[in-house]
């Protein structure tokens, strides 16, 4: 799994050049896991000034882009 999150923020990095990546693992509905028992891992590029670690729940998102966007971005970069 680890392999997975590194290359992840390998292609966070080259898709978006941010000024650091934060790495957070959630598990159990108190950690925002909706499933029980379920292990994710939310990769998420930063910048100097942003003023939260997760906008996206703010109904802000963290890349002013369509989806579909990000997807061919961060696949592209897969290393």
């Amino acid at each position: 799994m680890w392999s997975t999150v590194r290359d992840a923020v390998a292609a966070v990095e080259a898709a978006y050049s941010p000024g650091g990546v934060n790495v957070g693992l959630n598990q159990g509905a108190a950690a925002g896991a909706g499933v029980p028992g379920h292990l994710h891992v939310h990769v998420l590029p930063r910048w100097s000034g942003d003023t939260n670690f997760m906008t996206a729940t703010a109904d802000t998102r963290v890349l002013p882009e369509a989806l579909g966007e990000t997807w061919r971005r961060l696949v592209e970069a897969w290393p």
